[in-house]
């Protein structure tokens, strides 16, 4: 951020005939570390279906100065069937989540990969950027607004060399925010954000591979230094949606 480290992050995604996992853990470092003690995971697998990825499990975990926060959600047909919060609940003077803020969403990470559609000779194309993204992460629900801004080239610094889609990103706060939060009416509604997706190359997925974001102290940005893709060597099931899940693994599971 303005030119200083603040925070690591890695990223793992894996795809199977007709399934996903994903999951991510990042913490503060260099300067930002001397202001906050704290690292965080989050996971996700669900189901990949045609042209999207649904998820059926999400799990997140924060540690904080020595405190953790951790939270499960199971989704089915697109919305939260069951939610479970290992922490308090927000204060009351957050916008209050309602039964509609846990339908027809998908979970931050999910939301963040792209399918190209059936016959799409590109995964690279404009229209893969026309669309909103519905997002509860067990606490706050949000859309972003994705529109196409233009198609560019990264030079990732291991792994990848090669053309991006640039979309720009609008953030639309929904629930679980502070009404009066200075944060959130600054960046909800910024034109300035992008995210630049990359292909994970032998699929018809993209990911992103930098986000660039102005904030109230300068300008914030989140970009690969490595971005290797690797043969899968023991395939992940394929989960039948409806089915009952099975229980989250030791990863997942709150600390």
């Amino acid at each position: 951020m303005v030119g200083v480290s603040i925070g690591q992050l890695s990223w793992t995604i894996d795809l199977n005939p007709g399934s996903y996992t994903t999951s991510a853990n990042g913490k503060a470092s260099g300067a930002l570390s001397v202001l906050v003690n704290g690292e965080g995971r989050v996971a996700t697998r669900g189901v990949i279906d045609a042209d999207r990825l649904r998820p059926t499990f999400f799990s997140s975990n924060v540690t904080e100065d020595g405190e953790v926060a951790g939270l499960q959600m199971t989704f089915e047909t697109g919305s939260v069937k069951a939610l479970r919060l290992d922490t308090p609940p927000k204060k009351d003077d957050r916008i209050p989540i309602t039964e509609a803020h846990r339908r027809d969403v998908t979970d931050p990470l999910t939301a963040m990969l792209i399918v190209a559609p059936p016959g799409e000779k590109s995964v690279l194309v404009p229209a893969d950027c026309d669309r909103v993204l519905p997002i509860f992460d067990g606490q706050r629900r949000y859309d972003l607004a994705l529109s196409f801004k233009r198609l560019d080239r990264m030079k990732i610094d291991i792994g990848y060399a090669g053309p991006v889609l640039v979309c720009a990103v609008m953030l639309k706060p929904i629930a679980g925010y502070r009404a009066d939060s200075m944060l959130v009416k600054y960046v909800g509604g910024q034109r300035d954000m992008e995210i630049w997706f990359a292909p994970i190359v032998g699929s018809n997925v993209i990911a992103p591979a930098r986000l660039v974001m102005p904030t109230l102290i300068g300008t914030l940005e989140i970009a690969a230094d490595r971005f290797e893709v690797t043969a899968i060597k023991s395939p992940v099931p394929a989960i039948t949606p409806g089915a009952p899940l099975p229980p989250p693994t030791a990863s997942e599971a709150p600390n």
